[in-house]
C-alpha cells in the first residue's frame, strides 16, 4: 500500500478508533498471500475490521474479534472456507477492477487480430515480410465481424462488452440473474445452460465470472471443440474456468488461433509448461487489474464508504452472497 494512501486511511480513522498499517511484507497480486506474517498476526488479535488482498485461513482463525472482512480482490473463492462462511462476519470484496481488466482484454484480443504477435516475431529476427499476414493461421480481421461471448456478465463483463461494442463488435454474454437486464454493451444475455449453442458463432470468448461450482471448468475440451477455427480465447477471472491441457492442445492444433491469459490452474505458470513456447499466447502474471494511479484511489473510497456505512448501520457495497460465491 502507498504511503499517502495509508496516510488517507488513518486521517479518516474516526474518534474511538484505532488503524494500524501492517509494515511487513506481503503480497497483493491474485488471491493475496496465503502465509500471515508475524505483525499480521499479533495485530489481527483484537480487530474488528480488516482490509487486505484475500485473507489467510490462519489469519482469520487468529482474529477473535473480527466483524468485517474487506478484501481488495474482485475474487472471493480462496475466502469462503468453513470458518468464514460458517460465521456472521460480513464480507465485502472489490469490484473495481472493470475499466482495467476490460482495457488488458481489448489489448490482447487487438494483438492477435492485428497479427502483431506475428509481427514481433518477425521483428525479433529482423525479416521484412507480407506474407504470414496473407495466411489463414494468421487470420487479420476487424472487431466489427467479431461476435464476442462474454462468460459472465458482472462489473468486469459489462466493462469489456461496453467497450467491444464501442468499437462495432457484436456481443451476448452469460448471467445467473437474466432478470438483472442487460448492460450497457450486450445485444443479448443467455444463462450459462445454453452456452454449447452460443460457443460455434464465438470469435471471441472472454472468462469473465467468478469461480463457482457452476463455472468451474466452464470451457472444457468438448465446448473448446464446439468454437469455430481461429477463434480467441481470454481468461481474466481464474484459471480453473478452462481445461488447461485441452486448451493447450486447441492452439497446438492451431483450431485456435490465440489467447489470452492472465489467470492459470497453477500460479506461479510453472516454468514447463507448454504455454509458455506458444507465441500465438499472450502471458500476464495476473496483473489484469493492475492500474497504478487509480487502483489505490477506487479501493480507498470504496473502503473508506463501506466503512462509514458499518458504523452507522446502513447498507454497504459489495458484500458477498457466500451461497453464490460472489
Amino acid at each position: 500500500m502507498p504511503d499517502a494512501v495509508a496516510a488517507k486511511l488513518v486521517a479518516a480513522t474516526p474518534a474511538g478508533w484505532h488503524t494500524h498499517v501492517v509494515e511487513a511484507d506481503t503480497d497483493s497480486f491474485g488471491d493475496g498471500a496465503q502465509s500471515p506474517s508475524e505483525e499480521s498476526l499479533r495485530e489481527i488479535a483484537d480487530a474488528e475490521v480488516y482490509l487486505g488482498f484475500g485473507m489467510p485461513k490462519s489469519l482469520f482463525v487468529a482474529a477473535k474479534q473480527i466483524r468485517w472482512v474487506h478484501t481488495g480482490t474482485a475474487g472471493v473463492a480462496s475466502l469462503l472456507f468453513p470458518e468464514l462462511v460458517a460465521s456472521d462476519v460480513i464480507l465485502t470484496n472489490s469490484l473495481i477492477y472493470g475499466p482495467t481488466i476490460a482495457e488488458h482484454v481489448l489489448a490482447g484480443v487487438l494483438q492477435l487480430l492485428r497479427g502483431l504477435d506475428v509481427a514481433g516475431a518477425l521483428q525479433r529476427r529482423g525479416v521484412w515480410d507480407a506474407a504470414p499476414f496473407a495466411t489463414d493461421e494468421t487470420m487479420l480481421r476487424e472487431l466489427c465481424e467479431c461476435r464476442v461471448l462474454v462468460v459472465g456478465a458482472g462489473g468486469i463483463g459489462a466493462e469489456v462488452a461496453s467497450r467491444f461494442a464501442a468499437l462495432g463488435a457484436t456481443v451476448v454474454g452469460s448471467r445467473r440473474r437474466l432478470g438483472a437486464g442487460a448492460p450497457t454493451g450486450f445485444s443479448r444475455l443467455f444463462p450459462l445452460s445454453e452456452i454449447d449453442a452460443e460457443l460455434p458463432h464465438a470469435d471471441i470468448v472472454v472468462l469473465a465470472a467468478p469461480l463457482t461450482p457452476e463455472t468451474r471448468q466452464v470451457l472444457t475440451a468438448a465446448r473448446l471443440a464446439l468454437l469455430p477455427r481461429g477463434a480467441i480465447v481470454c481468461n481474466v477471472s481464474r484459471g480453473a474456468l478452462v481445461e488447461e491441457p485441452a486448451l493447450i492442445e486447441a492452439l497446438r492444433s492451431g483450431h485456435l488461433r490465440g489467447a489470452v491469459l492472465d489467470v492459470f490452474a497453477q500460479e506461479p505458470l510453472e516454468r514447463e509448461s507448454p504455454l509458455w513456447a506458444l507465441p500465438q499466447v499472450v502471458i500476464t502474471p495476473h496483473i489484469s487489474g493492475v492500474s497504478t494511479r487509480k487502483f489505490w484511489d477506487r479501493l480507498s473510497v470504496l473502503f473508506l464508504e463501506n466503512w462509514a456505512g458499518y458504523r452507522e448501520g446502513r447498507p454497504m457495497r459489495n458484500v458477498v452472497d457466500r451461497a453464490t460465491g460472489y
